[in-house]
């Protein structure tokens, strides 16, 4: 068989090539042509839609409110999100379903939490003229909005604006409600806008009926009291179906604010707001202008009652408590609990009155509003807790779900860290100089540095370098050379030391941690201070001692089997000491007790917006924190003014006519120990050795203050022959922390807490 030849073969390659380059030209043709034809033909049959004139203006406009009003349903959705969350478990109305009687310590009743299975009346049996009373004043439209009212709600802006007659709430008792059950009392647009959708959820859910009934169940009264029943007890000493039409008035003007109207604690502010409720009654259509006369003539008035102490804020966290115990399977299924807990009533009272006076006396020259104590045992049982200056105003617990920088009251961590890993102990001579890790550089207060001193002096001083460096140091005691890593591993081994020690807020890693710019808890700072008082044990704080059914049978009962050993007791006794100067000769004089010893560590933050003083005893440790809800600064406050001042306040009548107990390894007596070996990155220094062996801790001291000293003197001036040496202290030319020769009386030292770059 003959083969093609090469030439034959190119030709039928050529001849293919063509004919498939026609048949994409025509293909290519045909649609277009075909194309262009449907488009013609889809004119022709649109044109019957085109409009002129006003038409198309209508046209326009419902085109543009589709596509604005499809943007908006999806941001609507976007937004709705946070709230929606909150409602995604199940069972979420039945969140109170225990039924809690809470004892203090002693075991005497202190108050209750959550539903009321004997007491609570179905809404029919409510009397008319409480209902009538409420929804005149806080929603008159109640049964005709659907959970948002835009009607009464500028009824009430102009109404109060107008100032005649009383102020109207704008918001629905279906938003107070979302609120109640869901929300805190934060003022932001974030929990407006989750009340209101919450508000819509609620109304979609349950019924008007329902929600009215909820509402008059759980709304705060004051005097702790919940709900309309346990009011109208606690006020009248009578049963919610008996009230008057005066006290039906009073009761609900408390709604709203049921500390700033409480008849027991002024009663004319109670009178005046009744009669507001009475006029808005009328106003409403609800009852005439004669049925309030008699009760215009005749005010409500209060039964006489001793003022009580009421710790609202601990059993509020105490019931959290309880509830996570039942859920944890430890109660069983019984619903129905007695709980005996840790609380004391004679330090509460003695907390509430402090942070009361303090606020009222220095709150608007400091310009802070708010503030968050816990006192606890060494063991880590809570005896009382302030979780805000007034729980009638905002329930917000300020000492267990507040997260606030710590600034330098962080530090015992860092230096519990150090003293822990074997590289440093209280003698060891560190420097105070410049140091940056990566581009971050940080300063102390005052930008200034005062050399070499020994480590407790530095704690003493609140100085902000030497944790830095410290955190370096733990690194590249770990064999890490590269010193970005080392500081990163040196923080690690800090996290890991204050998560042992019980703190529990998140510490994620910054390069400023170590000087307190990760966001903790009132109640962490309580916990991980307790182990430096009971000697280096666990003790994360609790509040539950004893849980006994409705049968009085016990079902949980605290353990009291030693704690696991976090610090060992000879880096505890190390802190002791070190921390007792921070109270003695630092920053926290004025946390002294006479008769007892006592340590503690101030921190103030960056701008002034948070001031700490945690402090301790061998009796009881107590975490005290002021600053403002919206994170504004204050008039320069610091951790060893008001903090320091409130702790002491509460801890001296705390301590009064009980045993005294010293800090575990802490004594009059007391010695550092030796000087540590060289740390990588620190450079300290053997001192000098005395005839007694070696220099004074004392002696230490006025050594670095007098190099502080000299150093700020002008040499010039100085030199001149027959001229004194200007006073330091009145020049303004060393700062009162830079020098204490002997003799001098202790002056404050400025406190650290800057978090500035340079």
């Amino acid at each position: 068989m003959r083969l093609p030849s090469l030439t034959s073969i190119k030709t039928r390659i050529s001849r293919a090539a063509l004919g498939f380059d026609a048949w994409v030209n025509a293909s290519m043709f045909e649609g277009g042509r075909s194309s262009g034809e449907a488009y013609e033909r889809f004119r022709e049959r649109m044109a019957v839609f085109s409009f002129r004139g006003w038409k198309r203006f209508a046209l326009d406009l419902t085109s543009e409110a589709a596509t604005i009003g499809t943007a908006g349903a999806l941001l609507v959705l976007f937004l709705a999100q946070s709230a929606f969350n909150l409602t995604s478990e199940q069972g979420w109305l039945k969140e109170q379903d225990l039924a809690v009687t809470f004892l203090d310590r002693y075991g005497t009743e202190v108050g209750r939490r959550g539903i009321k299975h004997d007491d609570s009346l179905k809404l029919d049996d409510f009397p008319e003229l409480m209902i009538k009373a409420l929804l005149s004043t806080e929603d008159r439209r109640f049964y005709e909005h659907w959970g948002i009212d835009p009607i009464g709600t500028a009824r009430a802006l102009v109404s109060n604006s107008s100032g005649k007659g009383g102020t109207q709430g704008g918001s629905t008792l279906t938003q107070q409600l979302a609120k109640n059950l869901f929300l805190s009392n934060e003022r932001s647009i974030e929990r407006k806008i989750n009340e209101a959708f919450l508000a819509f959820w609620l109304e979609n859910h349950l019924s008007k009926n329902e929600i009215l009934k909820l509402y008059l169940d759980r709304a705060y009264m004051g005097g702790g009291t919940f709900g309309a029943v346990a009011a109208a007890d606690y006020y009248f000493g009578k049963r919610l179906q008996d009230v008057t039409l005066a006290e039906a008035a009073m009761l609900a003007g408390l709604f709203k604010a049921p500390t700033k109207y409480s008849p027991n604690v002024n009663l004319p502010a109670a009178r005046g707001r009744a009669v507001d409720v009475l006029h808005n009654m009328v106003e409403a259509g609800f009852v005439t202008e004669g049925q309030i006369q008699t009760a215009l003539r005749n005010p409500a008035t209060p039964v006489v009652r001793a003022k009580d102490v009421t710790a609202d804020y601990y059993l509020d966290w105490a019931f959290t408590e309880v509830k996570r115990l039942a859920d944890a399977g430890k109660l069983r299924n019984d619903r129905v609990l007695t709980v005996k807990t840790a609380l004391d009533i004679r330090i509460q009272k003695s907390a509430d009155q402090a942070v009361e006076n303090v606020l009222r006396r220095f709150g608007d020259s400091y310009n802070v509003d708010e503030a968050g104590v816990v006192i606890a045992d060494p063991d880590g049982g809570v005896r009382a807790m302030v979780g805000g200056a007034d729980y009638g105003e905002s329930q917000f617990n300020r000492a267990v779900d507040a997260l606030r920088q710590p600034g330098s009251s962080f530090k015992p961590y860092v230096y519990a860290a150090a003293l822990s890993s074997g590289l440093f102990k209280p003698d060891t001579i560190v420097t105070d100089s410049p140091v940056c890790v990566g581009n971050w550089c940080p300063q102390n207060y005052g930008r200034s540095y005062s050399g070499r001193q020994p480590m407790w002096l530095a704690v003493a001083k609140s100085i902000n370098t030497i944790p830095i460096k410290i955190s370096i140091a733990l690194g590249k005691g770990l064999g890490i050379t590269n010193e970005w890593k080392a500081a990163k591993a040196g923080r690690d081994k800090i996290t890991e030391t204050a998560k042992a020690m019980g703190v529990l807020s998140p510490l994620p890693d910054t390069v400023s941690m170590p000087i307190g710019a990760d966001d903790i808890t009132v109640l962490d700072q309580a916990s991980g201070f307790a182990v430096f008082a009971n000697g280096g044990r666990y003790a994360r704080a609790f509040a539950a001692t004893e849980i006994r059914n409705s049968s009085g049978e016990v079902i949980y009962r605290r353990t009291d089997d030693p704690a696991p050993q976090v610090l060992s007791t000879k880096v505890t006794a190390d802190m002791n000491f070190m921390l007792n100067k921070v109270v003695e000769e630092g920053t926290a004089r004025k946390a002294q007790i006479e008769g007892w010893k006592v340590a503690g560590k101030t921190g103030t933050t960056n701008n002034y917006r948070d001031a700490w003083f945690v402090g301790y005893t061998g009796a009881l440790v107590g975490a005290v924190w002021f600053g403002n809800d919206d994170h504004s600064t204050t008039n320069k406050m610091t951790g060893g003014s008001l903090p320091a001042m409130t702790w002491h306040e509460i801890m001296e009548p705390a301590h009064q006519g009980i045993e005294v107990k010293a800090l575990p390894g802490l004594s009059d007596k007391t010695k550092p120990g030796p000087v540590a070996q060289a740390v990588p990155g620190l450079a300290p220094v053997n001192l000098t050795a005395s005839a007694a062996g070696k220099l004074s801790k004392r002696s230490f001291e006025v050594m670095s203050s007098l190099n502080g000293l000299f150093r700020s003197v002008d040499s010039g001036a100085a030199a001149k022959a027959g001229q004194a040496k200007p006073d330091p202290l009145k020049s303004g030319s060393v700062r009162p922390d830079q020098v204490r020769p002997p003799g001098l009386a202790p002056v404050e030292l400025a406190e650290g807490g800057r978090f500035g770059t340079r």
